[in-house]
């Protein structure tokens, strides 16, 4: 068993198998720019292990991720500085979606926003029975990111995903099974994970890994265009009078008063 040294996330290898956990629980693990540039370093080094199989992706404490750190996209400043931070975003998700792994998200607590994309660019996702899943960019002005548009499209369709940010709604587990977000719900994720890597080593995974090849390369263009459109769109949203006002009542912890500027 071997372990990898990051600040913000924990990362272990033991056989065929990787775990990364994301560990800022103070935070319900908001991704910063250090933990982005760190997910996205770990899973390189991963990729390049050709030991690794599987991937398992959890969160430490009581959320898998809540999203974005909202607190330091508040300071940045200018088009360039959030263009490179948004760029870390897509190389993330798209290293994430395209490793010649199979990848696992175990979900506890909340998965939201950038968080549960992270989770939807995985191959099969687990969430616990008392989990809450949510798109949720709507509630202040903004539109979902790091390929939100594409992997809700990928499981639920174009108009129940267009529905689903639309509306901004928290979804229980029960709800995003049915909606085919998820693919399983446990009332022990870990011992869920564990059952699911047994199925999974007694499969022929390389081919497996094939046909997640296959389909990649055949979506990638697409995943490709989203991310970019997303990166555009996102910044200007941050210049709507809309965000502007999701962004004060989510201060003062009240409902937005939209005007569709």
């Amino acid at each position: 068993m071997g372990s990898l040294t990051y600040q913000t996330i924990d990362a272990s290898i033991q056989g065929n198998t990787a775990s990364i956990q994301f560990n800022r629980p103070t935070t319900l693990n908001a991704l910063n720019t250090v933990m982005i540039k760190e997910l996205v370093d770990c899973l390189n080094e991963m990729t390049l292990n050709e030991a690794i199989k599987i991937v398992v992706l959890q969160g430490k404490g009581k959320a898998f991720s809540s999203g974005g750190d909202i607190k330091e996209m508040f300071q940045l400043q200018g088009e360039e500085e959030f263009f490179l931070v948004m760029d870390d975003i897509n190389q993330l998700i798209t290293t994430l979606y395209t490793m010649p792994k199979l990848t696992i998200a175990g979900i506890e607590g909340a998965a939201a926003g950038l968080g549960l994309s992270i989770a939807l660019a995985t191959d099969y996702i687990i969430s616990d029975s008392t989990s809450k899943l949510a798109m949720n960019f709507i509630g202040i002005g903004l539109v979902p990111d790091g390929g939100g548009h594409f992997l809700l499209k990928r499981r639920m369709g174009e108009q129940k995903a267009k529905k689903f940010i639309w509306q901004g709604k928290v979804l229980t587990a029960e709800e995003a099974l049915k909606a085919e977000i998820i693919d399983e719900i446990a009332n022990d994720v870990n011992m869920a994970i564990e059952d699911k890597l047994r199925q999974w080593k007694t499969k022929p995974l390389e081919a497996m890994l094939q046909t997640k090849k296959i389909y990649n390369e055949l979506q990638m263009q697409e995943l490709i265009k989203t991310l970019e459109l997303e990166k555009h769109a996102q910044w200007k949203m941050r210049h709507t009078k809309d965000h502007f006002e999701g962004i004060q009542a989510f201060i003062e912890k009240r409902n937005p008063k939209f005007i569709g500027e």
